[in-house]
C-alpha cells in the first residue's frame, strides 16, 4: 500500500471513529450536572448511584467550590457554549433571566403541566415561585417555570435554650416582640456573661435581610415595594424608624463587640460554642451547628415583630435549584432525572442527610424537630426573587454599609437615610 493510499485509509478510519464517538455522545448515556454544594456532595453522589441502578442512566455530579468560583465557571461555559446538561444559577433573578433570554435554559412549563400538573403541584409554591416568571414580568422573559428547586431556605432568629434556662427564662418561649428580644438578650448577657446577640454583620446581605423583614413589618409590603420602585423616599419617617432599630440594638449593649467585621462562619462558630444567646441565620445552619457542636440545644423563631399594623414576613424561598441546558442532547433524560430527584423518597433522603427543608410537600413525616418548626413558617416567606422588581445593587451597597456604620455608632439613622436616597435618585435619573 503506497503512502497516499495509506493516508486515505487512515483518514477514513479516523472519520468513522470520530463520528462513532460523536454519535455515542449525542445519544447521551451520561447526564453531567454541575453544582456548588459541598454539604451535599456525598448525598447527591449516592442518589446518582441509586438512579443508575434503577434506570441504567449514569449521572455525574461535578462540584465546583466556593460559590463565586462556580458562578464564574458557569458564565464562562455559557459564553463558550460548553454548559453541562444540568446546572444551577446563583445570584439575583435578573441573572437567571439573562440566561433564559440568551437561550441557555430549557422551559419546563410543559413538563410541569403533564398528567394534570402532578409534578408542579408537588412543590411548595414558595419554592417554585423563585424559578418561575409571571406575565408581563420586568425581565422580558416568557412566562413559565424554568428550574427545579430541590430544597427551601428559611432565615429566622434562633436562641440557645440552655442559656435561656440559666438566665431564668422559659426555654420553650421565644420573644414575640423587638422589646422582648432586647430584654431577653440583656438578661442573658448579665446572668450568663456572654453576648446577647451575634451575627455575621461583616457580610452586608445579612443586615439587608433583617432590615427588609423589619421594613415590611413596619410599613407593609406594598409601601416597601413602592420604595424600590422610586415612589417612596428612603427618608420617609418609617424608613428612618427601620434604621433606628439597629441603633437601638447597638445602644442596648447586647451585640458581640466585633459584629460589624464578623463573617457568618465566625458568627456560627461563636453561637455553636454558646458564646451568645441569640443569632440570626438560615436553615442551612442546622447542618453547620451539627458539625460544630452536635449537642447544641437551640431552636428557631420568626422575626421579633416591631409593629402589629402589618404581618411579619421572613426571608426565604428556594435554596438550591437546577436548570436544564436547552442545547443538551440528553435534555429529556435530564428532565426525567430531576423529576425523580424531587420525588418523595429522594426528598426525604436529602432532608435527613443534609438537614435542608425539602422543596416538595408531603415529606413532613421524616423531618427533624428543627426542620418541622421551620416548615410551619413557609407561608410567611418573602425574597427578592419573588418581588416584581428589585433594588439597584448600588443602593443596597450604600444601605448595607450605612447600617454597619449605625451599629458602630459612626452615623445616625437620619444620615444614612439621606445617603441612601441620594444614591437612589441618581440611579433613577439614569
Amino acid at each position: 500500500m503506497n503512502r497516499r493510499l495509506r493516508f486515505l485509509v487512515l483518514s477514513a478510519l479516523f472519520i468513522v471513529l470520530f463520528l462513532g464517538c460523536a454519535s455515542n455522545q449525542s445519544q447521551g448515556d451520561k447526564i453531567v450536572i454541575w453544582h456548588w454544594m459541598n454539604d451535599r456532595k456525598g448525598s447527591l453522589e449516592e442518589l446518582a448511584d441509586l438512579y443508575m441502578k434503577e434506570t441504567g442512566v449514569p449521572i455525574e455530579f461535578k462540584l465546583f467550590s466556593p460559590p463565586d468560583i462556580y458562578s464564574q465557571k458557569v458564565i464562562a461555559a455559557a459564553r463558550a457554549g460548553r454548559l453541562p446538561d444540568v446546572f444551577g444559577i446563583l445570584g439575583e433573578k435578573k441573572t437567571l433571566a439573562s440566561f433564559i433570554r440568551a437561550g441557555y435554559i430549557l422551559d419546563l412549563s410543559g413538563y410541569m403541566a403533564q398528567d394534570k400538573e402532578i409534578w408542579k403541584k408537588s412543590f411548595y409554591p414558595q419554592a417554585l415561585e423563585v424559578v418561575s416568571f409571571g406575565k408581563n414580568n420586568i425581565y422580558g422573559v416568557k412566562p413559565g417555570v424554568w428550574g427545579v428547586p430541590i430544597d427551601i431556605t428559611v432565615m429566622e432568629f434562633l436562641y440557645n435554650k440552655d442559656l435561656f434556662e440559666k438566665a431564668g427564662l422559659d426555654p420553650e418561649k421565644a420573644p414575640a416582640t423587638f422589646d422582648e428580644f432586647i430584654d431577653y438578650a440583656k438578661k442573658i448577657k448579665k446572668v450568663c456573661g456572654v453576648d446577647g446577640f451575634v451575627c455575621g454583620w461583616g457580610e452586608g446581605w445579612l443586615l439587608n435581610a433583617l432590615a427588609t423583614e423589619w421594613a415590611i413589618n413596619t410599613m407593609g409590603e406594598k409601601k416597601f415595594l413602592a420604595t424600590i420602585n422610586g415612589e417612596v423616599s428612603y427618608t420617609d419617617p418609617q424608613w428612618i424608624e427601620v434604621f433606628s432599630f439597629f441603633k437601638k440594638i447597638k445602644d442596648s449593649g447586647i451585640l458581640a463587640s466585633d459584629i460589624t467585621t464578623m463573617i457568618n462562619k465566625e458568627a456560627e462558630d461563636s453561637f455553636s460554642k454558646a458564646k451568645a444567646g441569640f443569632s440570626f441565620n438560615g436553615s442551612w445552619s442546622i447542618n453547620v451547628y451539627k458539625q460544630l457542636s452536635p449537642g447544641l440545644n437551640y431552636t428557631f423563631f420568626p422575626l421579633p415583630k416591631v409593629s402589629s399594623a402589618y404581618p411579619v414576613k421572613i426571608w426565604g424561598g428556594a435554596g438550591s435549584s437546577f436548570m436544564v441546558n436547552t442545547n443538551s442532547p440528553v435534555k429529556e433524560k435530564a428532565v426525567a432525572f430531576l423529576k425523580w430527584l424531587t420525588e418523595k423518597g429522594q426528598q426525604e433522603f436529602l432532608a435527613k442527610e443534609t438537614n435542608n427543608l425539602p422543596s416538595t410537600k408531603n415529606c413532613q413525616k421524616g423531618l427533624s424537630e428543627l426542620l418541622t418548626g421551620l416548615a410551619k413558617d413557609l407561608n410567611i416567606l418573602t425574597h427578592p426573587n419573588v418581588w416584581p422588581y428589585n433594588e439597584d445593587s448600588r443602593v443596597l451597597e450604600v444601605m448595607n454599609k450605612g447600617l454597619q456604620q449605625v451599629v458602630m455608632g459612626i452615623k445616625t439613622p437620619e444620615e444614612i437615610a439621606k445617603e441612601i436616597q441620594d444614591v437612589k435618585e441618581r440611579v433613577l435619573k439614569r
